[in-house]
């Protein structure tokens, strides 16, 4: 079973793409990339799932948006149980600019035969899309008490919580089940490099590289907005990867559906039972609309 995550440029630009497989019960990277137009996205989705082949495609942007106006209610539960991690997602309606865009691109996606999946049987093969939220995700899968705030402020700042990201996904989803299992080689390689200078300086970035240790590990290009863009770029694709593959081995069990089918609806990872021990059952219950 493979399981893609697509960071979906809402308007323009380059998506971050990534494939990890599921076999003898562990997650494997098998690609890490960026392409820029929905044709491209595309043609890279048919080269990793051939036609019939089982995946699930986890979309990083609002593919379903039934409202003309205002606020979906997935965008709503998004601000009651996130806000307070800074995690509240960008309000979705028919109105806006990327809307067309976005919801064509579920309807490529389920032209392929890739239906939407707000329910689903655990670990039953198939052709699915959901979804998701790299933000909420984080903070519940790395038991953080707010984002990583890698989108926003000076570049120096950013490239520090993008280090951050990078290192929880390598230390933290191989302890997790499924388990994404990076080669002994990554892990000797994943360690966290000088901070740079915020002029001058250089910082570890490749932009499409196979294999994560790879990612933000070139010393010699620049510290810009587009390098820290293209990492972010991958970085959420991986995140949205991974949920894929949580939502498809658990389901309900250990995940939340924030929606439904008809309002739109994201999936998120529950919290892990630290997290939850306070929480009134929420790592296995769907949160009340």
């Amino acid at each position: 079973m493979k399981f893609l995550g697509i960071d979906l440029g809402w308007r323009s630009g380059a998506s971050g793409l990534c494939c990890l497989e599921l076999t003898n019960g562990q997650l494997h990277l098998l690609d890490l990339d960026r392409r820029e137009s929905i044709t491209d996205i595309l043609t890279w989705i048919d080269t990793w799932v051939q036609p019939q082949e089982p995946a699930i495609i986890a979309v990083d942007a609002p593919t379903l948006i039934p409202n003309a106006t205002g606020m979906r209610l997935p965008d709503k539960l998004t601000h009651k149980y996130f806000g307070k991690y800074h995690a509240g997602c960008y309000p979705a309606n028919l109105s806006l600019p990327f809307a067309q865009r976005t919801v064509d691109f579920g309807l490529a996606l389920a032209a392929r035969g890739f239906n939407h999946a707000p329910e689903i049987t655990p670990q039953m093969p198939g052709r699915y899309q959901i979804e998701v939220f790299p933000h909420p995700a984080i903070v519940h899968l790395f038991q953080l008490d707010r984002i990583l705030k890698y989108k926003k402020g000076k570049l120096a700042e950013r490239y520090l919580e993008l280090l951050k990201l990078r290192q929880h996904i390598v230390d933290v989803l191989s302890t997790l089940e499924p388990a994404l299992v990076l080669s002994q080689e990554s892990h000797q390689s994943s360690e966290i490099p000088p901070t740079p200078h915020k002029k001058g300086g250089k910082i570890p970035f490749i932009t499409s590289h196979k294999r994560i240790q790879s990612v933000l590990n070139d010393r010699h290009a620049p510290l810009t907005l587009a390098a820290l863009k293209a990492v972010e770029d991958q970085l959420d694709s991986l995140i949205c990867a991974y949920v894929a593959a949580h939502w498809w081995y658990w389901g309900l069990e250990r995940n939340w559906v924030l929606g439904d089918r008809t309002s739109g609806y994201i999936v998120v990872p529950a919290p892990l039972p630290v997290q939850a021990a306070n929480l009134d059952s929420a790592g296995v219950l769907r949160p009340e609309n």
